[in-house]
C-alpha cells in the first residue's frame, strides 16, 4: 500500500558565495601553480577543426550535445561561487574538434564526455570507442571524414565496459557493414558480461543517483553546473550496444590490425570490471583507456558501483611502465587531453600509480590503527608531490570519498562502534534529535550563527535531522538548501558540486518532473544473458506480496536451445538452467528474441500467444498472477528528504 503526500516549495534562487568561501578560494589560488599552463597548450595541440559550439543534434532536429550553454567559461578568472582549481579543468575540458595526436592518429574530443580516437592503417580507419550516442558518433565521423578524407572503417575497438565508449556504435558501423561481418569488434575480455551487467540490477536507482553526481537538471552556469570532471556532462540521444567479434584475453596479445601492430595489456576491475591498455609501435603511441587521466578518478561512483580496486589500477599503471616506458612519443586516453615526450609522459603515468598506491596503501595503514572511514579522509594528506600535479586533483573522484571506498572494500559499512550497528532510520532519528536539541526554533537559531562562520558541513547535518523530521518546515529547507550550495560552491570536486548544488535545488523547487522511464531497449535485452533477465525480475518481485505464494513455470527457448525451471515461493524468485520439471504450473516454448521483445513492449504477451510465437501448455494464467507481484521502480525518489510514497 502506498501513500504520497505533497510538499510546498520555496522556489528561491541561488545565492551568492559566502565570505568563507571566497576566502578558502583565495587560499587555493596560492597554494596551487597556476602559472603552469602546459595542460592549456596540450588540450589545444593539434587542432584541425570543429563543430561550432559542438552541436549535435538528432534526425529530428533534437539537440543531443552542445558546449554552447557554458559559454560563461570564457573568461579566465573563476567566479566567487566557483573553485579556481576547478574552473581551470572546466575550461580544458571546453576544447572541442578533431585533433592530431601524431601524423596518422587523431581524436574528436568535446562532442561528449568521452573521445574518439581514430588511427589510419594502411586502407581505412581504426575507430577507439565510439562516445555515447549514436547521434554524436556519426558526428564525430563526419568531422573526421572531412578533414581527412573518406576512409572505410577498419575495426572498431572498445577499451572497455562502460556506455560512454560504446554506446554510439550504431553511428560508426551501417547495417550493411555489420552484416557483412568484415570490421572486427575488438573489446577485452568479458566485455559483454560487464557491458550491460553493471547498471541492470540497481540500474533504477543508479539513473536516479547518477542526476546527483553528473548535474544535468541544474542550469548550466557559474551558479549551477560546470563540469563533470572528467567532461561537460553526459551526451543525450539513442544507444545501441554491439556484440564484440575478437576478445583479448591477456596481457601480451597482439593483433594486427589494417596492417598495424597492437600491443594490449589487461586491466580487469580497475577503472571498469573489463578494461584494456595497448601501445602501437608504429606511431609509438600509448593509450591507456580511462586508467590514466587528468583527474584523480573514482573508486566509488555517486551513482553506485562495485567499489573499484585501488591496489590492482596501481599495479597496472606500474606494469605499463615496464612495457612501454620511455617507448611512446605520445599517450592518449580516452577522456582529456594527450601528453607528448617520453620523460612527461613516463612521469605521468609514475605520479597516475603512485596515486592510487599511497590512497590503499595509507587507508589500510589508518585501518589498522583503528580509524574509521571518516576519520581517515579528515585525517589523510596527498603528499606534496601529488598534491601539487594538476592530473592528481580530485575532479572526479577525491581523495576525501576514494578512501571512503577503499574502507568500505576492506571492511564494508560498519565501523565496529554497535552504536552504529542499529541505529534508527532518519525519520524516526531525525525527530529525536530535534527534540533533544529544542526544537526547531532552537536548531535553526544555533544553525544560523554556524552558517554566518562558515561551519556549513556541521550545519548541513544538523539541520538534515529537522528536515527529515519535518519536511513540510519551509525555514529548514532553506537553510539547509543555502548550506549545500555555499558547500556546492566551495568543492574543487565536480561530482561533489553537482551534488550540493542538486541537493539544494531540489529542496528549493522540488524534484524535476520527467517523463516515465522507456523500456528497455531490445538490443540491450540482446545483450544480456537469459540468467540476468531472471535476476531482474527476482529484484522486481514485491516480498510481502509474495507471502504464501509459489508458482512454478517451464521455459524452454527455441533459439538459444536453453532451458529453465522458473520457481517462487519463500517470497523468493528462483530458477535451475537446463532442466524441466513434471509438476509445472504452465510451460512456455518460444524464441528468446521474442521474450525480449515482449519486455521491451515491442508485443506483448497474448498477441506473441496468438500470432503463434509462443507455445502454451497448462495454465497460463500462472504466469499473469506471478507478473502481478512485480514491483515498477519510480524515475524519481526523494533523497534530501523524507520519502513521501511509503514502500513495503
Amino acid at each position: 500500500m502506498s501513500q504520497t503526500a505533497s510538499v510546498e516549495t520555496s522556489k528561491e534562487m541561488p545565492k551568492d558565495a559566502s565570505a568563507s568561501v571566497i576566502a578558502q578560494h583565495a587560499t587555493t589560488l596560492k597554494a596551487l601553480p597556476f602559472s603552469d599552463v602546459r595542460d592549456f597548450d596540450d588540450a589545444a595541440r593539434g587542432f584541425l577543426g570543429t563543430l561550432e559550439n559542438a552541436k549535435v543534434t538528432s534526425p529530428q532536429g533534437r539537440v543531443v550535445w552542445s558546449l554552447e550553454p557554458y559559454g560563461f567559461l570564457s573568461t579566465e578568472q573563476a567566479p566567487p561561487t566557483v573553485d579556481p582549481s576547478l574552473w581551470r579543468q572546466s575550461r580544458l575540458n571546453m576544447h572541442h574538434g578533431l585533433f592530431e595526436v601524431v601524423p596518422g592518429v587523431y581524436q574528436v574530443r568535446g562532442l561528449d564526455i568521452a573521445n574518439m580516437t581514430l588511427i589510419e592503417g594502411e586502407r581505412g580507419v581504426i575507430v577507439v570507442d565510439t562516445l555515447t550516442s549514436i547521434e554524436g558518433a556519426r558526428a564525430a565521423m563526419e568531422l573526421y571524414f572531412q578533414h581527412r578524407g573518406k576512409k572505410p572503417v577498419a575495426a572498431v575497438i572498445f577499451t572497455h565496459t562502460h556506455t560512454d565508449h560504446w554506446g554510439g556504435a550504431r553511428g560508426v558501423l551501417d547495417d550493411e557493414t555489420l552484416a557483412s561481418g568484415r570490421v572486427p569488434i575488438i573489446a577485452p575480455n568479458l566485455f559483454m558480461e560487464h557491458a550491460v551487467s553493471e547498471n541492470i540490477i540497481a540500474g533504477p536507482a543508479m539513473l536516479r543517483r547518477a542526476q546527483y553526481q553528473f548535474g544535468p537538471f541544474l542550469a548550466k552556469g557559474v551558479r549551477g553546473q560546470v563540469d563533470c570532471g572528467l567532461g561537460k556532462s553526459m551526451a543525450a540521444g539513442s544507444v545501441a550496444l554491439l556484440r564484440p567479434t575478437d576478445l583479448i584475453i591477456a596481457t601480451g596479445d597482439k593483433r594486427t590490425i589494417d596492417g598495424l601492430e597492437f600491443e594490449f595489456q589487461m586491466a580487469p576491475n580497475s577503472e571498469a570490471p573489463a578494461e584494456m591498455h595497448f601501445f602501437i609501435p608504429r606511431y609509438k603511441l600509448l593509450n591507456l583507456a580511462e586508467n590514466c587521466t587528468h583527474n584523480f578518478h573514482n573508486l566509488l561512483p555517486f551513482r553506485g558501483a562495485d567499489v573499484r580496486d585501488a591496489l590492482a589500477w596501481s599495479k597496472y599503471l606500474g606494469e605499463a611502465l615496464q612495457m612501454w616506458g620511455g617507448k611512446a612519443d605520445a599517450m592518449c586516453g580516452q577522456h582529456h587531453w594527450p601528453v607528448w615526450g617520453h620523460k612527461r609522459i613516463d612521469t605521468m603515468i609514475r605520479q597516475q600509480r603512485d596515486l592510487y598506491k599511497f590512497a590503499h596503501d595509507q587507508t589500510l595503514r589508518l585501518i589498522n590503527h583503528g580509524l574509521t572511514a571518516a576519520e581517515i579522509a579528515e585525517t589523510i594528506r596527498l603528499p606534496a608531490s601529488l598534491d601539487g600535479a594538476w592530473h592528481g586533483r580530485g575532479y572526479y573522484g577525491h581523495i576525501r570519498h576514494n578512501v571512503k571506498a577503499i574502507y568500505q572494500k576492506y571492511l564494508g559499512w560498519y565501523d565496529a562502534n554497535p552504536v552504529n550497528l542499529d541505529p534508527l532510520p532518519p525519520v524516526e532519528s531525525g525527530k529525536k534529535y530535534v527534540e533533544y536539541m529544542g526544537g526547531a526554533d532552537a536548531i535553526l537559531a544555533r544553525a544560523a550563527k554556524d552558517f554566518a562562520q562558515g561551519e556549513f558541513r556541521f550545519v548541513a547535518q544538523a539541520v538534515s535531522h529537522l528536515v527529515f523530521a519535518d519536511p513540510d518546515n519551509q525555514a529548514a529547507r532553506a537553510m539547509l538548501a543555502d548550506t549545500f550550495e555555499q558547500l556546492g560552491y566551495a568543492a574543487e570536486s565536480s561530482t561533489w558540486r553537482n551534488a550540493y548544488l542538486f541537493g539544494a535545488q531540489e529542496l528549493r523547487n522540488g524534484m524535476p518532473k520527467t517523463p516515465p522511464r522507456p523500456p528497455m531497449p531490445r538490443e540491450t535485452l540482446a545483450a544480456l544473458r537469459t540468467e540476468q533477465l531472471w535476476d531482474v525480475l527476482g529484484v522486481r518481485l514485491n516480498g510481502p506480496k509474495a507471502e504464501g505464494k509459489r508458482i512454478v513455470l517451464n521455459w524452454n527457448f527455441t533459439d538459444t536451445h536453453e532451458s529453465f525451471v522458473l520457481n517462487l515461493e519463500n517470497s523468493a524468485l528462483t530458477y535451475a538452467a537446463g532442466v524441466q520439471t513434471a509438476d509445472a504450473d504452465a510451460s512456455f516454448t518460444l524464441a528468446r528474441g521474442v521474450l525480449d521483445e515482449v519486455i521491451a513492449k515491442l508485443t506483448t504477451f497474448p498477441e506473441a500467444v496468438g500470432a503463434g510465437k509462443i507455445k502454451v501448455s497448462g495454465n497460463p494464467m500462472r504466469l499473469g498472477e506471478l507478473m502481478m507481484l512485480m514491483d515498477e521502480f519510480p524515475r524519481m525518489f526523494e533523497i534530501v528528504e523524507p520519502k513521501r510514497t511509503a514502500v513495503s
